[in-house]
């Protein structure tokens, strides 16, 4: 069968259904999936869905393809990605989430997990290639069986996290998957909650569920004003990512979350490594050090820190883009539920959140920024960029390669790199004074102008 090589993407599969992903193409996944995983031993595999309209469709044509091939199946139903996960931890060692994440509500996509790890890359472009050649095997012997996950998930969460005291929350689903779970786990930990668009819509009528947009963060500060309550959380569409909003209207981002919670976990796990990905904050890598962690810098893109943190052994990693992994206390996938219900249990023994989270170090940046290319030109311009890097810039700038080429002077750094899902160069720029930030970001983009004359900057679309 033929399915559209611009579906495999970097960490997952993406579409717009019904021209690029449709349920032939959802089958042919199943019966590819479960030949990889008959090969790694495995016998089951989960699947769950997120509220996209197109979920059932898809999801039950995913699930006859694997049975299709013999495998047994876990239908967990509608849930949020780290549901999914959940039960591929618990239930079995392999899963599927249907989810669209936070693409518009024409797309629709699979998340995978296959013996424990998330695949991506290389193993992704191998399912491409079985479907294409239709090289499975169909046999009897498959099946399906019906699971609810949600009481176990949310059992697990209550018995971990332990607030210091009762705290009032506006939480904001934005009409994803998310609103069917976090709003009654924020309650059963000692929550008021304050919801806002719980309902799953897949049509998402009120506001696109991305909370790294500020746009779509207005509710929640209006909420805030308009209540008394503490604090704001913000899901995306799938439920892996979280956005934090102050009583006073202002975005704590990944990067600074992140200080807090290097801080916490590591007064328990002292020495550990701690990952972040290219995209963050100058001012991550010293918190780290100063709560007597090892900081580690890595490449962007949730399957490949899950990879890093198991070579690494980290408790924590996290990632600018709002996934943030524990290991400590859990099982080191990403899960916006989670990583609130943590967040809450720091918050909790402070008098006044909103002015603790205020004081993390921060700097002046610049949001993600988008540079639009041809297909397959953003890792050649990233590859140039990186040869021409150091006769552009001399001591003591401090050049990285892990990732595209990220810049670091001893006030700012700049980044640009090639995106892994969409043919663009993604920039980030951040100074500690106003005057740096303008100094990094022209002077990169000196650089860049050398391998691309005609780059134009836009605003990101993640």
């Amino acid at each position: 069968m033929h399915a559209a090589p611009s579906i495999f993407k970097a960490y997952d599969i993406r579409g717009i259904v019904p021209s690029t992903l449709n349920e032939e193409v959802a089958r042919a996944l199943g019966r590819a999936f479960g030949m990889a995983a008959l090969a790694e031993g495995q016998k089951t595999v989960a699947v769950g869905r997120d509220g996209r309209l197109s979920g059932p469709a898809l999801s039950g044509a995913l699930m006859a393809g694997l049975v299709d091939v013999g495998l047994h199946v876990i239908d967990i139903g509608m849930c949020t990605t780290p549901m999914l996960y959940f039960a591929a931890a618990t239930l079995c060692e392999s899963g599927i989430q249907v989810t669209g994440s936070h693409n518009p509500k024409d797309y629709n996509g699979f998340k995978m997990v296959l013996a424990g790890r998330a695949i991506y890359g290389e193993e992704i472009q191998a399912l491409h290639r079985t479907m294409e050649a239709e090289s499975w095997q169909l046999q009897p012997g498959g099946s399906i069986r019906h699971v609810d996950v949600l009481a176990d998930y949310s059992a697990r969460i209550v018995g971990d996290a332990k607030l210091a005291r009762p705290m009032k929350v506006v939480v904001d689903s934005g009409n994803g998957i998310a609103g069917a779970s976090a709003p009654g786990i924020f309650r059963a930990l000692g929550c008021e909650v304050v919801e806002l668009f719980s309902e799953v819509d897949g049509d998402f009528p009120n506001h696109h569920p991305d909370p790294s947009k500020p746009e779509n963060l207005r509710d929640v500060v209006q909420a805030l004003r308009d209540t008394d309550a503490e604090l704001g959380l913000a899901f995306d569409g799938d439920g892996d990512r979280l956005g934090i909003v102050t009583k006073d209207g202002q975005t704590i981002f990944p990067d600074r979350q992140m200080m807090l919670f290097a801080q916490d976990v590591l007064s328990r796990v002292p020495g550990g490594t701690i990952l972040f990905d290219v995209k963050c904050s100058q001012r991550l890598a010293p918190a780290i050090r100063a709560a007597g962690g090892e900081p580690l810098m890595w490449k962007t893109g949730h399957s490949l820190v899950k990879a890093r943190m198991k070579e690494v052994d980290s408790p924590l990693g996290g990632e600018m883009s709002g996934h943030i992994f524990f290991k400590e206390r859990w099982y080191g996938f990403d899960d916006g539920t989670y990583a609130g219900a943590r967040l809450l249990e720091i918050l909790s023994k402070s008098a006044d959140p909103s002015a603790l989270l205020n004081a993390l170090p921060t700097s002046f940046s610049t949001p993600e920024l988008n540079v639009a290319c041809e297909e397959g030109e953003p890792h050649r311009l990233s590859a140039e960029l990186q040869q021409l890097a150091s006769s552009a810039f001399s001591a003591p700038a401090v050049i990285s390669t892990i990732d595209g080429l990220r810049v670091d002077w001893p006030d700012g750094f700049g980044l640009i790199r090639a995106s892994n899902t969409t043919p663009v160069l993604v920039l980030r720029f951040e100074g500690q004074t106003q005057e740096a930030l303008h100094r990094i970001e022209g002077e990169m983009l000196a650089l860049l102008r050398r391998v691309k004359p005609d780059a134009q900057l836009g605003a990101s679309a993640h």
